[in-house]
């Protein structure tokens, strides 16, 4: 994922397309792109998607599936206009949900998906995908989707889903059997559970049949082996499913959310109610009338969900208690339409209530945002990091400033981190062990960690090493010992005058200063919590007396931010 290799793993996800395109010179490269939203979790100006699709071409990308997070085919053309443009293959994404054959939720029957394919065949598309995100597509409907689609286009179907329910490689086999042109699976070792059901197995359930895919068994498995080794490094970060579920046909949560959703309950201390964070994003989604959930759809949908478990509410208290609460600002935005909005909107009363009396968009968000002053940035990071900047680069900062920011300072600290070994990566050295780093072809550092001491007052550790058998020393700083510790008053929430947490995280930007005069709604302060970040606003007329806080500082639920006079 293009924000991940910069934001978790410190490396410039351009540079991996580029490495594999030279290893891999003759296989399609297939992108997910969000339409509208990129790579990203918002509506980005036209020329900054248009921008991206033709570096992502240029770089190495053959093939782009392109969805929109609300099924909102307007909301695509800029994107499948701009892939048209490269002379790359663009594949138009279905997004399923629901049940094709439950009458009780008739709003996506056979003939919203045909009306969607439609529209996608007008605007020019190579392939028709079914983009099965949450794995809830069973074998009878995929089957219904698949004919249906190719009989009423004759366009290429391209089938994919996510083994939650664990029987994902039945629906497979049923769109193969309907006639589907290509389907997406995992290799043993990676597939199954959030992933996509097993290649290998479907191949071989597929072989010595007119559908025999005509994958060496033995390759597969050597390439599984050796994946085998290296999932065993990320285990920290899985989710904790270990068997398929039928859960999945309650929440609904797609298999690329479930474990980052995981994630985000445990770092505001929901981890131990997890139950209760899957039962409410299936009442969310209701809430906000049963819409596809996609990224950036399910990001808002799973946003919601914590806020409300964190904070004990309700459907009815959203509607009742919508002015007093400061809902995530992702929240915020989809009901403002800057998502899109679904064929049939969002619930009136949902909508006003998060909103707080603000009118929504009516026209695509995309038209509304003024175009991206590429020159102006590349001027400003110029400036800012005294070297010229790439377009790749310009990219990716005009797609995620502060993520970018952030790994180019890692980048000028402590070099290029990607010639580390996974392990010594997340993980570091123990003392006595030794580890070799080539930096470049033909240069190789060998470092071996001698002694490690206990920190000081101020957290500082001194740390002993070698390199090629050269002793060194170096001064750390341990960011896990406090050097102090920082106590916050907590907020009384029966006082209207005091502003606290609603859950723990960092203060991104404070809005105001003592002796500010702000009114009701006005913005105070935004925090965030594992990329939710959440504008908290006044919710009364009045003067500032004190603020407890400064932008960067880690905050915990009920901690004391703001106080009115």
């Amino acid at each position: 994922t293009f924000d991940v290799a910069m934001r978790f793993l410190k490396e410039d996800p351009w540079q991996r397309l580029a490495q594999l395109r030279e290893r891999v010179p003759n296989i399609l490269f297939q992108m997910l792109l969000r339409g509208a939203n990129g790579v990203g979790y918002t509506s980005y100006a036209d020329n900054v998607v248009r921008f991206f699709v033709q570096q992502a071409a240029k770089g190495g990308g053959d093939l782009f599936r392109v969805f929109d997070a609300l099924n909102w085919v307007n909301n695509m053309r800029v994107s499948i206009d701009a892939v048209l443009e490269t002379g790359a293959l663009c594949e138009g994404a279905i997004c399923y949900s629901g049940d094709l054959f439950d009458p009780a939720r008739s709003k996506y029957d056979l003939k919203y998906y045909l009306g969607i394919a439609k529209e996608l065949q007008a605007a020019g598309v190579h392939i028709l995908a079914i983009k099965d995100m949450a794995g809830i597509c069973r074998p009878r409907a995929v089957a219904t989707l698949v004919t249906a689609l190719k009989e009423e286009t004759g366009l290429p179907v391209h089938f994919h889903t996510h083994d939650t329910s664990g029987i994902a490689a039945a629906s497979v086999l049923a769109a193969v059997e309907a006639g589907c042109d290509a389907v997406d699976g995992a290799l043993d070792a990676m597939s199954g559970l959030t992933s996509q059901p097993n290649l290998s197995s479907i191949a071989a359930a597929l072989a010595h049949t007119e559908r025999d895919p005509g994958l060496s068994q033995d390759a597969l498995h050597a390439a599984s082996t050796y994946f085998e080794g290296v999932r065993r490094f990320y285990a920290p970060f899985e989710s904790d499913i270990r068997s398929g579920t039928a859960d999945v046909y309650r929440h609904e949560m797609p298999g690329g959310q479930y474990s980052n959703l995981q994630q985000q309950a445990k770092a505001v201390g929901l981890g131990d109610r997890w139950g209760e964070v899957k039962a409410m994003y299936a009442r969310v989604n209701m809430l906000f009338g049963d819409i596809v959930k996609v990224t950036p759809s399910s990001k808002v949908v799973g946003d919601m969900a914590l806020f409300m478990v964190q904070h004990d509410l309700n459907e009815q208290d959203v509607i009742d208690r919508g002015h007093q609460l400061d809902f995530p600002d992702s929240v915020v935005e989809m009901m403002r339409g800057e998502l899109g909005t679904p064929p049939d909107g969002f619930p009136t009363d949902v909508q006003q209530a998060i909103l707080k009396g603000e009118n929504p968009l009516e026209v695509r968000p995309g038209k509304l945002i003024e175009p991206y002053n590429f020159e102006a940035a590349r001027t400003e990071l110029f400036e800012k990091f005294e070297r010229p900047v790439t377009d790749f680069e310009l990219l990716a900062h005009a797609l995620y400033p502060k993520v970018y920011d952030d790994y180019v300072k890692h980048t000028n600290t402590y070099g290029d981190v990607s010639v580390l070994d996974t392990l010594t990566f997340f993980y570091g050295l123990n003392v006595g062990e030794t580890i070799q780093v080539e930096i470049e072809t033909g240069k190789t550092l060998i470092i071996k960690l001698v002694q490690v001491s206990a920190p000081n007052e101020d957290g500082i550790r001194l740390v002993s090493y070698e390199m090629n058998g050269v002793p060194r020393e170096i001064e750390i700083k341990d960011v896990n010992v406090k050097s102090a510790t920082t106590s916050r008053p907590k907020v009384d929430r029966t006082n209207p005058k005091q502003v606290g947490a609603s859950m723990p995280g960092s203060v991104l930007k404070v809005l105001v200063e003592p002796g500010s005069r702000v009114h009701r709604g006005e913005q105070l302060l935004v925090t965030e919590a594992m990329k939710m970040e959440t504008t908290v606003q006044a919710a009364q007329d009045g003067e500032i007396k004190a603020i407890h806080i400064k932008e960067g500082d880690t905050i915990q639920s009920d901690d004391l931010l703001i106080e009115f006079v």
